[in-house]
């Protein structure tokens, strides 16, 4: 009797331990993709430009004669959400890449797939195809979405790719609402652009998470 009750006490406190499927549900399924210290779990890919970590954000600054360079996830994602705060040199024409792939029988390995455009002309948060076949985002002329990202400031992306769909907000601005089925998976990857001369221009990303869908 004695083991029998002690098994039960054991079961109870055992069960009030282990949350529900509701308390997990509630944690919302993000997982940050940088842990604020160092790149674990991020591997370079094309080009020079210098990514290293700093105050937790990722700093990336162009170097002389290097191509477009990426820092992209070891594993890649199909349907997601992504949100990430970013900040650049006014001067500096960056991205975020999204489904992307990297493969030896494509340009030799070069990075391309969709990218979340950031820049200060107007264009920030518009859907580019890198090294494929350019903007997909053909109508860039609405005068809110051109004016959500703001030079000089932290930036916050919001990007929620779902089958074919592409949809991106800049501030909580929408932006892109696209629809493309050429990629379904790949890598997210943050784009040092190339630059004539060596300016060290550089771009800054935080607050980086991604919840599957």
């Amino acid at each position: 009797m004695r083991c029998t009750c002690l098994f039960r006490s054991l079961l109870i406190a055992l069960l009030l331990y282990i949350p529900s499927s509701t308390a997990a549900a509630d944690d919302s399924g993000w997982n940050s993709l940088f842990n604020g210290r160092d790149l674990t779990g991020w591997k370079q890919r094309n080009g020079t430009a210098v990514y290293k970590v700093e105050d937790g954000t990722i700093v990336g600054t162009t170097t002389q004669g290097s191509p477009n360079s990426f820092l992209c996830t070891e594993r890649d994602y199909g349907n997601f959400e992504l949100e990430f705060d970013v900040k650049l040199d006014t001067q500096l024409n960056s991205g975020v890449q999204i489904r992307s792939l990297s493969t030896p029988e494509y340009q030799n390995g070069r990075v391309h797939g969709y990218q979340a455009e950031i820049s200060t002309d107007g264009n920030a948060g518009f859907v580019y195809d890198e090294a494929r076949r350019g903007w997909l985002s053909k109508d860039r002329n609405n005068a809110q979405a051109k004016a959500a990202f703001k030079d000089g400031q932290w930036n916050h992306y919001r990007v929620i790719c779902q089958g074919d769909s592409i949809k991106t907000w800049v501030n909580g601005v929408p932006v892109a609402d696209l629809t493309d089925s050429m990629t379904k998976s790949g890598f997210i990857g943050l784009q040092v652009h190339s630059v004539g001369g060596d300016p060290h221009w550089q771009v800054r990303w935080r607050n980086l998470r991604l919840k599957e869908l």
